[in-house]
């Protein structure tokens, strides 16, 4: 038996909690936030959105089918801490290729096991988000609280320019079962010595005519892409290049894309300005837009809008939203520390599509004269499992007739929702 190693998580305002430690042998930094979701802690591991931040699983069990690289959501994991109640050692899963504990070792990420995850959780919903740090054995409480304090800010950084593809590429992968995955183009690009060399170089992937099979040609500018979202775009019909977030708009445009797809990305929306700036100048050429997540922030930015930070933010697979539209409510995937303000858009010109129906949160925009949209959850993630496919077809349907998408109807919007303003 392996001796067990303990490990010390401490929160700046003064809050102490000792575990037992896995994963790497290192410290952890950043904000501490916590994740709803029953299932899929690969897939938020390798989320770029995390970056920056040490997420808390509020389901108790994790652990239990261990790790494969066919659900990898990215080329790495981005997170600074990963903050369990219990971990399962001997994971059981015909899929399954090695241990949560042997994959956060090979990623640098240090884990924490055995704390009361509740107790954590409300506090953070009490209290709001906190600047944390994990430490490895148990440290004086003090000492462990003043390393908080002094620790990185997280608010203010450029977290995309950390976890943007250092070179454009083409992505070819559909959706499948998950059991026939290629190797994803970008760890290519890392495995061939590009790792950390963030130039918003578009070599190699200038614009041709489109495959046969292909429809639609999108640029992804990767804020921080998730996989599975290129594959759905893909699936759709679309011949789907990506590139670094820094890329200029004329250089998206030299493409001649039928439509650009603004990725999630990880951090605060407000120190990303230079995506938003190329995000105005691609609506001012019209170009067809879908948005997610940190996508829909920078439109909200071009748009002249603001952006807020919320109290402790939306995690989870469980989240519902509802469709202004349609009037239907869809269990959606949310990752977002930061919401679009309400009442400083562009009046007449941008609205409301999307709400969240727990807090009354934005979730959805459109606008009324371009073929512009977006919503701050993920569509790409199943929880539904398929609520929010339709967002994608949306997105193909809008660059076949260039025209905006359906606009919401105030009549249809239960009272139960809020005003959605």
């Amino acid at each position: 038996m392996p001796t067990k190693r303990y490990a010390t998580l401490a929160l700046e305002d003064g809050e102490v909690f000792y575990g037992t430690a896995f994963g790497a042998p290192v410290e952890g930094y950043g904000e501490v936030c916590f994740n709803t979701s029953m299932s899929g802690y690969q897939e938020i591991l390798t989320d770029p959105s995390y970056a920056g931040q040490m997420v808390c699983m509020t389901y108790p069990h994790i652990g239990n089918v261990g790790v494969n690289r066919q659900d990898m959501e990215s080329r790495k994991s981005w997170v600074g801490g990963f903050i369990v109640r219990e971990l399962t050692e001997l994971p059981s899963n015909f899929r399954s290729q090695e241990s949560l504990d042997a994959f956060l070792k090979k990623q640098g990420v240090p884990g924490l096991a055995g704390i009361d995850t509740r107790r954590l959780t409300k506090h953070l919903r009490d209290k709001g988000a906190k600047r944390g740090v994990l430490l490895q054995g148990k440290v004086d409480a003090k000492k462990a609280v003043a390393k908080a304090k002094a620790s990185p800010a997280y608010d203010g950084v450029d977290w995309v320019a950390k976890v943007t593809t250092p070179k454009a590429y083409q992505w070819k992968e559909k959706l499948s079962s998950g059991m026939d995955k290629i190797a994803p183009p970008e760890l290519d690009l890392v495995d061939k010595g590009l790792k950390g060399r963030h130039s918003p170089s578009t070599a190699g992937a200038t614009a041709r005519p489109r495959s046969g099979q292909a429809r639609y040609r999108v640029v992804a500018i990767d804020c921080g892409i998730k996989y599975n979202i290129l594959r759905n775009l893909v699936s759709q019909g679309c011949e789907v290049y990506v590139v670094p977030a820094q890329t200029r708009a004329q250089d998206i445009l030299a493409f001649k894309p039928d439509g650009v797809f603004l990725s999630n990305g990880p951090g605060d929306p407000n120190a990303v300005t230079y995506v938003a700036a190329t995000v105005k100048k691609l609506i001012a050429a019209r170009t067809p837009i879908f948005g997610i997540c940190l996508g829909h922030q920078m439109l909200t930015l071009a748009f002249g809008g603001k952006m807020g930070k919320l109290k402790f933010g939306h995690r989870g697979g469980n989240q519902p939203v509802g469709d202004r539209a349609s009037g239907r409510v869809e269990v959606s995937s949310q990752n977002h520390g930061f919401a679009t303000v309400r009442g400083t858009l562009p009046k007449g010109l941008v609205s409301v599509s999307h709400n969240g129906l727990n807090d009354q949160v934005i979730e959805g925009l459109c606008h009324s004269k371009l073929p512009v949209f977006s919503v701050q959850y993920h569509p790409e993630a199943s929880p539904g499992p398929h609520d929010s496919n339709y967002l994608f077809r949306r997105f193909t349907e809008m660059m076949r007739t260039k025209k905006p998408v359906v606009q919401p109807k105030k009549k249809s919007f239960p009272k139960a929702w809020g005003t959605g303003k």
